[in-house]
């Protein structure tokens, strides 16, 4: 059996459907690109590539003997062969249809070879970070039921290895690092093709493809039960939507380097997205700095999946570099040159304004050869397109890359909607939103202002262990609450405000989304965390951690390398550059929501001491827990 093929069509760009209620757009609604696949599973797209275009590269791997930086081509016939081989190995162990397999890794091309593998003989992959503690893996393998496991390391095969007797159902462990997939190979040797061809003909687009726990910032994590048909829905539609992304229209081939966590639903989703598409895909397991701008140089993907952290750490980057030879003032003439032109540019795309005239278009080009390209360079020197997700990026920052030739599609979504739920519509951006419903998606906002979802990509409920079955969760329509709070403007388009439960009521009955203020801090150099507070206090508040490399290079530049870290955290200079950043904050808000004071935390927020997920959202009652005796100073001042 194989999989319908996503259509190569160019899409045409489809206004949403809107209901307005009492003046206010509180629904909209965009009808699906890509057509509802009904049969067949994630497993057959290997299979349905190396049929219709066997010599077309659909991956790439660094250094075939792992010891140099070059890139190599695989092409749809030898992934394809390999993903068979790798299901004979699974058959033959003695994994059955439905089995949970975990995989516990960072992005590599062994956890996508791993994953086509198991979907091939219908069985469902459980994700775990690469960084979890052995608290955490516990919970995730015990409720998820898991029977095998594969880890990349020697840390992690003993941290799973420490809690082999809390988790009965586990009877096999593998580790990528000693030859698993060779392992897992050899044991299929003698299994033939047809047992895999007929396992696979048995999954369908009901059929579950993954659990994907929730990171848990409020309690246990809860396992998204995502089936083959989320998955569809998804990448199909937003395929279609993003076709000078997934379908290069340059001279350059279409192709990303994923250095986001498999672990998440996002940068799932994008992988499963490129080999539906043929997309080349590269794999980037190594997030450090000099690592990754190696591997962006060596790969040149024309399009990236990032976070806001990764567009500031590089516009930050960039500054700082500038600043260093002397140039700070030309890079921030250039910054405000790309911010006006991209402005002008989004203004003429909705009807606004005649897009850049010969004066701005002359000054655009003269910084292009200055600045912009450098910061090109640094995403790898062909990359024109960024699909950004995980928080807001802001208007600022969005207007700055589009005017550098780097075009930012934002979106919003949750794992319970297979990723993304919301994008930036191409040729029609709205920047600082999170753009219209992806095809095939509704979005509604409740009375109380909760964003509600709607579409074929969401989930059907959250495990349960007991059942092994998922419990249905949607309301009788299908919405599913999303926790977050939103607003929709007059076209359509999506703004999240912030998180229901983490809204800030003052004693002045003032009531914030600390989301915006955070994310605006964020932004600068010098910031690496931020958590703002207020709830039933006087006046609204921030904790601040410093950035290290932001707090390096300002150490240089104003010669105070000899300070300790006490004596930085009270430093006037410093406080005074860092009470300029909460200003520019508190300039998007109103006075009873602004920032009154802040402290300088000794320490940044991090995973291991507890403050962040896995995905680097805030523990909000950890942290308010581990720094109270800062809060009170705060309001005893």
């Amino acid at each position: 059996m194989s999989v319908e093929s996503a259509t190569p069509s160019v899409p045409t760009l489809v206004e949403p459907h809107k209901r307005v209620v009492g003046g206010r757009v509180r629904e909209v609604s965009v009808p699906p690109l890509a057509p509802a696949v009904t049969s067949g599973s994630l497993g057959d797209i290997p299979f349905t590539n190396a049929v219709e275009a066997p010599g077309e590269p659909v991956l790439s791997r660094k250094g075939r003997s792992g010891a140099d930086g070059e890139w190599w081509d695989m092409t749809a016939r030898d992934f394809a062969a390999e993903v068979q081989a790798m299901a004979k190995g699974l058959i033959a162990l003695g994994l059955r249809p439905g089995d949970r397999l975990a995989i516990m890794a960072r992005t590599t091309y062994e956890w996508t070879l791993t994953d086509f593998a198991a979907w091939a003989v219908g069985l469902i992959t459980v994700p775990v970070y690469p960084t979890s503690s052995a608290s955490q893996a516990r919970h995730i393998l015990q409720d998820a039921g898991v029977r095998a496991c594969f880890v990349e390391d020697v840390e992690q095969s003993r941290l799973i290895s420490a809690e082999r007797g809390n988790l009965p159902a586990l009877e096999h462990l593998w580790q990528f690092s000693s030859g698993a997939v060779g392992h897992v190979v050899d044991a299929g040797r003698e299994i033939a093709d047809a047992q895999v061809d007929e396992r696979r003909a048995r999954v369908g687009p009901e059929s579950i493809a993954t659990l994907i726990y929730t990171s848990g910032t409020t309690g246990a994590p809860k396992g998204c039960v995502l089936t083959h048909g989320n998955f569809f829905a998804e990448v199909d539609n937003a395929i279609e939507l993003l076709h000078p992304v997934f379908r290069s229209v340059s001279k350059d081939p279409a192709a990303t380097l994923l250095f986001l966590p498999l672990s998440h639903v996002f940068g799932r989703m994008v992988a499963i997205g490129c080999l539906r598409a043929r997309v080349r895909l590269g794999h980037a397991p190594s997030i450090r700095t000099e690592d990754l701008l190696a591997d962006l140089a060596g790969f040149q993907p024309t399009f990236l999946l990032g976070i806001p952290y990764v567009l500031e750490k590089v516009y930050n980057t960039g500054r700082a570099t500038a600043e260093k030879m002397g140039r700070a003032a030309s890079f921030d003439r250039g910054a405000r040159i790309a911010q006006r032109y991209g402005e002008a540019v989004e203004a003429q795309e909705h009807g606004f304004g005649p897009g850049p005239g010969m004066g701005l278009r002359a000054a655009r080009g003269l910084y292009d050869a200055l600045i912009y390209r450098r910061i090109r360079a640094a995403l790898g020197g062909r990359c024109r397109h960024v699909i950004c997700g995980g928080s807001p990026l802001g208007h600022r920052l969005a207007a700055f890359y589009e005017g550098a030739g780097v075009t930012v599609y934002e979106g919003y979504g949750l794992t319970e909607t297979t990723a993304a739920a919301t994008a930036t519509p191409p040729l029609k951006p709205r920047l600082g939103t999170v753009g219209w419903p992806v095809p095939g998606t509704a979005v509604r906002i409740a009375d109380d202002g909760e964003v509600l979802i709607k579409g074929g990509h969401v989930f059907g409920g959250y495990w349960d262990a007991g059942t092994a079955t998922a419990v249905p969760y949607l309301d009788a329509e299908g919405w599913m609450p999303t926790g977050d709070l939103g607003a929709l403007d007059s076209e359509g388009y999506l703004s999240i405000t912030g998180r229901k439960k983490e809204l800030i009521i003052t004693s002045g009955g003032k009531n914030l989304a600390p989301a915006p203020l955070e994310d605006w801090l964020r932004a600068h150099p010098l910031v690496s965390q931020c958590l703002v507070i207020g709830d039933n206090r006087p006046y609204v508040a921030a904790l601040l951690t410093l950035e290290p490399d932001g707090l390096a290079h300002w150490r240089q530049m104003h010669k105070k390398q000899g300070l300790s870290e006490a004596e930085l955290r009270t430093d006037p200079d410093l406080l005074r550059n860092l009470q300029q950043a909460v200003d520019e904050a508190n300039s998007q808000v109103s006075r009873a929501e602004s920032i009154r004071r802040f402290a300088v935390l000794p320490e940044d927020f991090t995973e291991e001491r507890g403050h962040l997920t896995p995905s680097m959202k805030l523990r909000r009652a950890a942290i308010v827990r581990d720094f109270a005796r800062e809060i009170d100073e705060l309001y005893a001042r």
